[in-house]
């Protein structure tokens, strides 16, 4: 049977894949080049090459230019509770890990009933939308987002640019214990932005949690948040608490 150049390109991604589970290749070890590559399947170079981009874009290798590809070190893995009641600096900290927190916006959106309701909120209200970049050993890891109604919250405006722990200032407005409703989980892949923020290819996959934050006290809604994880940065616990 005569295999058709986008077969041979998926073998040749498959067979890499295989070598890296199988830890064949060790992280940090330089591939073989497109010529050998391309002698090896006997196919022009530009198949191994697109096979090769694939590779780069979903996050396993990488390039130096004029050297050749790599096989990327291998990513610190990072035990995560997706329920709790528990804060991601807090969980973080508790295991040990270097947690750095951007503050990287704080705008009032556009009217989503979906998002209104989560929190709340009416047509006429005013909702924010607060992101933070974490980082652990300073490599960016996840993006959160919280969506909070200003008629909950009068001094988001102000305070939104200036909070790296939402919990941090709910504590401090006088609201000690948080529990969640259903959480749901999806997939998703980078936007351009987001790629910049994560430092990932548009092929790494993100692993999406959304969920609301509510008072134990009050049984009120604090927030709804969304968070993008890197999939390649965490091995998930889903073990509720």
């Amino acid at each position: 049977m005569i295999l058709i150049s986008a077969d041979i390109e998926t073998q040749i991604i498959d067979d890499i894949m295989q070598q890296i589970v199988s830890k064949t290749i060790e992280h940090g070890e330089k591939l073989p080049s497109e010529n050998e590559l391309a002698k090896k399947y006997k196919v022009p170079r530009m198949t191994v090459r697109n096979a090769l981009t694939k590779l780069e874009e979903r996050g396993y290798i990488y390039s130096l230019q004029g050297k050749g590809r790599y096989l990327k070190e291998e990513s610190t893995q990072i035990q995560l509770h997706l329920t709790g009641k528990t804060s991601f600096t807090d969980k973080m900290k508790e295991a040990g890990y270097d947690l750095k927190t951007h503050n990287i916006i704080c705008e009032k959106i556009s009217f989503n009933e979906q998002l209104f309701q989560n929190v709340n909120a009416g047509k006429e209200d005013n909702v924010y939308k607060i992101g933070r970049l974490r980082y652990i050993n300073d490599e960016p890891i996840a993006i959160h987002y919280s969506y909070v109604s200003e008629k909950m919250f009068p001094k988001i405006e102000v305070d939104g640019p200036k909070i790296e722990s939402m919990f941090g200032y709910y504590r401090k407005l006088g609201y000690k214990g948080f529990t969640s409703k259903k959480s749901l989980l999806s997939i998703t892949f980078p936007t351009s932005d987001e790629q910049q923020l994560l430092s990932c290819k548009s092929m790494v996959p993100l692993i999406v949690v959304e969920s609301d934050c509510i008072d134990i006290n009050t049984n009120k809604v604090l927030e709804h948040t969304k968070i993008l994880y890197r999939s390649d940065k965490f091995k998930y616990d889903i073990t509720m608490d």
